[in-house]
């Protein structure tokens, strides 16, 4: 495993709407640019950044047009190429989204395969012989779509009518028109993948993190298959370009990582009770659950198979999801934000979560986005126009901005040292200085979820920690069982503290971490 995920913390940048450069009202490669001092001076020492390629943007750029190729929007190739490189010269690095499954239908590929002729892009995708329902699912297809082809035949599509499924076969062939993943033509796909990694790893980029990584061999329930197709390309990484690495959208640690991803993403889908820590009825609400019992039985069990040989992501959000603020406080998002930077695998910050930037409710769809619009709009720099974030006249940004008169920015927040970002800063910081707080380095639940405090153990070869929470309403203490004393406190909010060799005291809406020995 790349040895930099060791203490990589992830910003998640989506292009369109973090930094306009040339006043056009939509982001762009060079707004980025400009902003990676920020982003360092955070304390963050990755990007995640969204979808750049050429796109018909129907889903956001999740929708590609051309794999080779960059948006226009956001700059050129020869634009990104200089980005990376001061991304590089910062000391941080970078993960292009790669998405595996499916293109645009604009796509040059899917045109050629829609010809009725036999061409080398006709089995590309995935196409159904024509009659039988139309627009409905098939197995774990999402839908078939006709009648603007030549050939006489329908195409498979994930998500939206838009994306057409690439073809990379079927772990069980029951009908005539199925290719089997091993197959001649779905290992073409693979290739072709394969090369499209290989064009943007050589102009710089770390790696990247995969778009429904898990999905790509249909019918393949226990994703056998799709684990075997990842195999291969990581076996092909890691003989050309060793220093790579690759996360996934899978949902399921215990199949993404013995697929050769270094790291899965715990996500609002899935089983792992993700959304039980922020989102609904979350447990960093004072008003919400006092229950975590079902998420830290699923994250220990994939901990304790996982831990040797691969990381799980606990994300602040992302651009799918209703932000964070929707659901927590300025001051209990404190809270939040200490347990995913003292957890084990990379935490990753979704861009404006740092400062408490609100979900926007009552947005028209941009681009597919749908519900997930609201969490999409501009970041909010600084007073001036747009909340810094573009010179364009309002009417033409990719999203308005909030207009609240309480939005956070990061210029007031700055000048504020008690802010969420200070915070967010503090322990960005922290973790750095804690080698017991690695991506990598070993964890254990100390209680068993149910009421309060959370309290856990991280700890390696250099030095013991012991981290506990209390979002609650009142003061709680926490008993230590074990041989092991409670030593220096390291860093406390709202007053908590150690009380004697055993004994934690948790006020309301506290956190503490200190040495155990």
């Amino acid at each position: 495993m790349s040895k930099w995920l060791d203490h990589a913390i992830f910003y998640e940048v989506y292009p369109q709407s973090f930094m306009d450069s040339n006043a056009d009202g939509i982001g762009d490669f060079k707004g980025i640019q400009s902003k990676l001092s920020y982003i360092k001076e955070l304390g963050c020492n990755a990007i995640w950044m969204n979808p750049c390629f050429d796109s018909s943007f129907y889903d956001g750029g999740y929708d590609v047009r051309d794999y080779y190729t960059t948006a226009a929007r956001y700059g050129t190739n020869e634009d990104l190429r200089e980005l990376i490189e001061a991304v590089h010269a910062h000391g941080m690095h970078i993960l292009l989204d790669l998405v595996a499954g499916h293109t645009s239908i604009e796509h040059p590929w899917f045109a050629a395969s829609c010809k009725d002729a036999k061409n080398e892009y006709s089995d590309r995708y995935i196409w159904r012989n024509f009659g039988g329902p139309r627009n409905q699912s098939y197995e774990n297809i999402a839908g078939f779509i006709s009648g603007f082809s030549e050939r006489p035949a329908m195409a498979a599509y994930n998500c939206f009518t838009s994306q057409p499924c690439l073809n990379y076969g079927f772990a069980k062939v029951t009908e005539p028109w199925q290719f089997s993943a091993d197959s001649k033509e779905a290992e073409a796909t693979r290739l072709m993948l394969q090369d499209i990694m290989s064009f943007w790893l050589d102009l710089g980029c770390d790696g990247f993190r995969v778009d429904m990584a898990g999905s790509l061999v249909k019918e393949d329930y226990d994703h056998k298959c799709t684990i075997r197709l990842w195999q291969k390309i990581r076996a092909f990484l890691d003989e050309r370009y060793p220093d790579s690495v690759l996360i996934s959208e899978w949902g399921n640690p215990l199949e993404a990582l013995e697929a050769g991803f270094h790291m899965d993403f715990l996500l609002h889908f899935g089983p792992s009770h993700y959304m039980d820590l922020f989102r609904e009825n979350p447990y960093f609400s004072a008003n919400g659950t006092d229950d975590l019992t079902e998420f830290m039985e699923y994250y220990t069990n994939c901990y304790e198979k996982t831990k040797d040989h691969g990381l799980m992501c606990i994300p602040s959000g992302n651009h799918d999801m209703v932000r964070m603020r929707d659901t927590l406080s300025l001051e209990e998002m404190k809270l939040a934000f200490a347990f995913l930077l003292t957890m084990p695998g990379c935490p990753f910050i979704y861009y404006g979560d740092e400062i408490g930037m609100q979900y926007m409710h009552g947005l028209v769809s941009k681009e597919g986005a749908y519900e997930r619009t609201g969490s999409r709009t501009p970041m909010q720099w600084d007073h001036r126009v747009n909340a810094g974030f573009s010179a364009a006249a309002p009417s033409k940004l990719y999203l308005p901005v909030d207009r609240s008169e309480d939005r956070p920015c990061v210029l007031c927040q700055n000048e504020d040292d008690n802010s969420l970002l200070k915070h967010v800063q503090l322990l960005t910081h922290f973790r750095g200085e804690h080698s017991a707080l690695n991506s990598n380095a070993s964890f254990r639940f100390l209680m068993d979820g149910k009421g309060y405090p959370l309290v856990y153990e991280r700890w390696n070869e250099e030095e013991d920690l012991l981290v506990a929470f209390n979002p609650s309403k009142e003061a709680v203490q926490f008993q230590l069982d074990s041989e092991k004393i409670l030593e220096n406190v390291l860093l406390s909010h709202m007053d908590a503290s150690v009380e004697n060799e055993k004994e934690i005291h948790l006020p309301a809406g506290s956190y503490l971490v200190c040495q155990l020995h």
